[in-house]
């Protein structure tokens, strides 16, 4: 190659043809050396329509910081990488038929390979190589010759995203070592037999988590040669509680069972005297879900070089699972009209949900705080980071940031809605995940809660988290994020408080019991209640969780002195209610003891209202006072009968009353408050599955239902879900007389063998929380 001109090779090798264009002068022999970086950046710092990509988001189209380069926030998207690279002249003599070129990447990607099998990903209905980061899996090359160590070199890549960079982790160069480490990239020949070798790769254990694409490169002697771009080789990484180097390491193989790959979940909801369950299909595993999950991170705008954080990942994930200022999964709504989308509660699982999302790029309706956290459970769980649902039972919503309930009565004894802007929920649902905190002192790891669902803002968004629990329950709420938040719901006080007509405002009653009564989780390897109140909150009254008060106050809002005053004990009042049936008519006994030798007259006021579960009241069905002598150093109980006709009217979905007693004691002016809700019981679906169970052969699933209303159900909404059974299918029924049942038969065909549940909800508008669900053992085809 003498005098100056242009060379040009062709290489081939099956379906590849690769034309390089070499520029060289015989006067001047300029090697060029650039690192893979180099080539790196220069590809990026060239892409040409990034600022167009950049304008159809609506997002700044100029420079950003130091560089250039817009922000890498899509892991759909890709950039052009080249399949040659040249770096030098091309040496004389040099014959084209030495290259060593790639043939074949075999993956071992189906279910019941080594890959999937040893990563605990082979229940992931996704054809593609899925594995969890800092723990090593298997490929093999073949080439078009054989092998040659001491003169070939190849190495592996692997990028994400647009603008890969090296110091971002967006652009992986995978050397050849001799013995991989522990937690760091690196790749190992396991064997090499004629044209094939075999390799085993290790991803670093704080890589970004994501679908990578894959390619193979070769050094020539005029520059480096790639494989072409191969949908078939991109590649999974995802969170691995199993490795301890993993920020998500978790110890306990029963726990990672349970809140890793479990792919059904049992969410709590009711009273804490009456407990009441629902299943739920997370569906990590189902065909899609994986994708739809990877595209929230993108829809949330987090940058690729962040997505090896689960800090990061667990609060933008917070933001994005609902839809109040981002367009995220879910809409929410609480005022019981669900003419636009399906109700909350007809929903059976996430997947539904999460596909429809993925595919419309439109919030879902409706959700409501179960909803938002089955959905963000499936989330963390697909991605690899050990999650569950949570269930707080009187869950405080403090809207001043006071750390305490304010509850404000006028001088007659009855509520001052003006005034009174806290709300306490029935109970309310959000998601622990188990991570490291990096960012906290030692010690504040491990669970760490996060809620989706909008309440209040955090640093411009509606989001939650996460939290350390540990650092709730010893009141350490200067530890982000949203710490006081969330104290405030499992640790408040509710202060009762008399507002006088010349504005000011005297204590009454101090509840100190009322707020977090109790905390459950569904148990490991089972659907029972386990409780864990202890991980939030020290027992009741003990110094330890007055101690704990103490100090959330102190990094907090401080109270004022008045708030500290403590009514005196000389007459106590409380009430219960009896346990109903929807339609039926209720019981309300309320007792008063008078601890002092004199007598007394109170004039108590009994408020019946329709309550969201949020604690906020939609309309008053009973207002009921009375008056009551109390002799001294006695008990005296008034029953107080609600009729059905009373509250049916105006139900909400959730069959929830609330109660607030007031009393005013005539000789001492003061006034004693308590707050009650009772959750009616529902009827139940009833799930029949007559015949053989098998593998591959037909089944047939019949639901029904007897109405048990004093009148017709119309527009009746069935939905059906049972995961590796059938997917989910929903019918409508008309009308359902009353005294008469409801049938209805589903085909479907089992896919998988083993225990599985059938999972029913039904809804209309007299009827929510209608729940029903079976076990079924699937046999193995002969």
């Amino acid at each position: 190659m003498e005098g100056v001109g242009k060379v040009e090779a062709i290489y081939s090798n099956c379906s590849r043809i690769s034309y390089v264009r070499v520029c060289c002068t015989c006067e001047t022999e300029e090697k060029l050396h650039r690192t893979q970086e180099d080539i790196r950046d220069r590809v990026a710092m060239t892409e040409p329509t990034a600022a167009e990509r950049q304008k159809k988001k609506g997002l700044p189209t100029g420079p950003s910081g130091r560089r250039a380069l817009p922000p890498n926030v899509s892991n759909a998207e890709e950039d052009e990488v080249p399949e040659m690279e040249t770096i030098g002249l091309v040496p004389r003599g040099y014959k084209l038929q030495d290259v060593l070129e790639v043939q074949d990447v075999h993956l071992f990607n189906r279910e019941d390979d080594i890959n999937k099998r040893e990563h605990h990903t082979e229940r992931y209905y996704n054809l593609k190589l899925i594995v969890r980061r800092g723990q090593p899996f298997h490929i093999q090359l073949t080439f078009n010759r054989p092998y040659n160590p001491e003169k070939d070199h190849f190495w592996i890549e692997y990028i994400i995203g647009r603008y890969p960079q090296q110091s971002k982790g967006t652009y992986i160069i995978v050397p050849l070592v001799q013995e991989l480490e522990s937690g760091k990239w690196g790749a190992k020949i396991t064997h090499s037999d004629g044209s094939s070798v075999g390799l085993n790769i290790m991803p670093a254990a704080d890589c970004i988590v994501g679908k990578f694409r894959m390619y193979v490169a070769v050094l020539t002697p005029i520059g480096i040669l790639r494989t072409r771009r191969n949908p078939n080789t991109d590649t999974y990484i995802l969170f691995n509680p199993w490795c301890e180097e993993d920020a998500v390491f978790l110890d306990d193989e029963k726990q990672r069972q349970e809140y890793v790959l479990n792919d059904l979940g049992v969410i709590f909801y009711g009273e804490p005297d009456s407990i009441r369950s629902r299943s739920w299909n997370y569906g990590q595993f189902e065909e899609g879900v994986l994708d739809a999950c990877l595209y929230l991170m993108d829809r949330a705008q987090l940058d690729l070089s962040g997505r090896g954080n689960p800090v990061k990942i667990s609060r933008v994930g917070s933001a994005v699972i609902n839809s109040k200022d981002d367009d995220g999964v879910v809409y929410g709504s609480w005022n019981s009209v669900y003419e636009y989308g399906v109700p909350p509660s007809s929903w059976t699982g996430s997947v539904e949900i999460l596909l429809e999302y993925h595919s419309s790029k439109e919030p879902v309706r409706y959700g409501q705080c179960w909803v938002f956290a089955g959905v963000f459970n499936t989330f963390l769980r697909c991605i690899g980071i050990p999650a569950r649902v949570v269930t707080n039972y009187s869950s405080a919503h403090d809207n001043d940031a006071n750390l305490q309930l304010d509850v404000f009565v006028d001088e007659d004894g009855k509520v001052d809605s003006r005034l009174t802007k806290d709300s306490i929920w029935n109970y309310h649902c959000w998601n622990e995940a188990w991570m490291t905190r990096p960012d906290l002192p030692v010690g504040f790891g491990g669970w760490q809660a996060v809620d989706s669902t909008p309440q209040e803002n955090s640093d411009g968004m509606y989001r939650c988290g996460p939290a350390s629990v540990q650092a709730i329950k010893h009141g350490h709420v200067c530890f982000q994020f949203d710490s006081p938040f969330v104290f405030a719901e499992v640790n408040s006080d509710v202060v009762y408080s008399k507002a006088m007509k010349n504005g000011t405002k005297v204590v009454q009653h101090v509840d100190k019991t009322q707020i977090g009564k109790l905390i459950v989780t569904k148990e490991e390897g089972g659907d029972k209640v386990r409780d864990i109140t202890e991980l939030y909150k020290f027992k009741e009254g003990t110094d330890e969780e007055r101690l704990a008060l103490e100090t959330a106050l102190m990094y907090g809002v401080k109270k004022s002195h008045t708030q500290d005053v403590v009514s005196t004990a000389e007459v106590d009042m409380d009430f219960s209610v009896e346990d109903s049936t929807i339609g039926s008519d209720i019981t309300v006994n309320i007792t008063f003891r008078n601890n002092t030798p004199n007598l007394y007259t109170a004039t108590s006021y009994l408020s019946g209202n329709i309550v969201f579960y949020t604690g906020v009241p939609k309309a008053e069905f009973k207002n009921h006072s009375f008056d009551v002598k109390l002799e001294p150093m006695k008990a005296q109980t008034v029953e107080v009968l609600i009729k059905s006709s009373e509250y049916m009217s105006q139900l909400l979905e959730q069959a929830s009353l609330h109660f607030f007693v007031t009393a005013r004691v005539k000789e001492t002016e003061k006034i004693l408050a308590r707050q009650k809700s009772t959750v009616l019981k529902i009827p139940q679906l009833l799930l029949k599955v007559p015949g053989e169970k098998v593998v591959g052969k037909e089944m047939a699933v019949i639901v029904e239902f007897a109405n048990p209303l004093k009148q017709k159900l119309t527009d009746v909404w069935v939905r059906l879900d049972g995961p590796g059974l059938l997917k989910p299918t929903a019918k409508l029924f008309r009308e359902v007389p009353r005294n008469s049942t409801l049938t209805w038969e589903e085909k479907c065909v089992p896919k998988q063998s083993g225990p599985r549940k059938l999972i029913a909800s039904l809804n209309c508008d007299a009827l929510r929380h209608v729940y029903g669900e079976l076990d079924v053992n699937i046999e193995s085809a002969v």
